[in-house]
């Protein structure tokens, strides 16, 4: 298993390195057969405004999927902690997740419900660029059903993901909704276009265990 180690505003020491190794790899010691790569990110942010001064995140990529977790504390030693036993209980799940879709696949009617679409996510607002570029991830970005995109939506920890849909090769995202589910949105085609034209079409998406209540 591969481990690498990142820090930002930080120097990242042998005491630290040795510590990160030992929580990590004991973490992850009962999914070495789907665990590839482990990827630790620390940091220290220098905002006096913010308590949680220093974070810890971890990413694992697993046979194609990729599993994150984060945590931040006023000690980074406690935040590698948290992040640890974080991580290995998305780990646990996605494990379990596995072994459920070898006996019951989940169907794709049971997790998609169309929505109104929506012809103009922007109004009246121009669309612009952040000045600056703060951090860029690059990731693969294997074909993909919506219900496999929906269990990466929960492995990572974020409100949303970009995938690229298995039956139509387009990029989607899948995203948490306020009020609660979860939705997608996709490129609108215009006659020949196969392209993105500027708008986008939504559609709700619900768990399975939703669909049932």
């Amino acid at each position: 298993m591969k481990l690498v180690i990142h820090g930002k505003n930080i120097e990242i020491t042998d005491a630290i390195r040795d510590y990160v190794h030992q929580k990590i790899e004991k973490a992850v010691s009962h999914f070495q057969n789907i665990t590839n790569e482990v990827d630790v990110h620390l940091s220290v942010a220098r905002n006096p405004r913010i308590s949680t001064k220093q974070a810890a995140e971890v990413t694992i990529y697993a046979n194609g999927s990729v599993i994150r977790a984060e945590e931040s504390s006023e000690n980074l030693y406690a935040s590698i902690d948290l992040v640890a036993d974080k991580i290995a209980r998305q780990l646990r799940k996605y494990k379990e997740r596995r072994q459920d879709h070898k006996t019951q696949p989940v169907s794709k009617d049971e997790v998609v419900a169309p929505e109104k679409i929506v012809t103009d996510l922007i109004g009246d607002r121009t669309p612009e660029l952040p000045e600056e570029v703060v951090r860029t991830k690059y990731f693969s970005m294997p074909p993909m059903t919506l219900a496999e995109a929906l269990e990466q939506l929960q492995m990572v920890g974020h409100d949303f993901y970009m995938f690229r849909n298995i039956e139509s090769g387009e990029i989607n995202v899948i995203y948490e909704r306020n009020h609660g589910g979860y939705g997608v949105i996709l490129p609108r085609n215009n006659g020949n276009n196969n392209g993105y034209n500027g708008k986008s079409s939504q559609s709700s998406v619900t768990t399975p265990e939703k669909a049932k209540a």
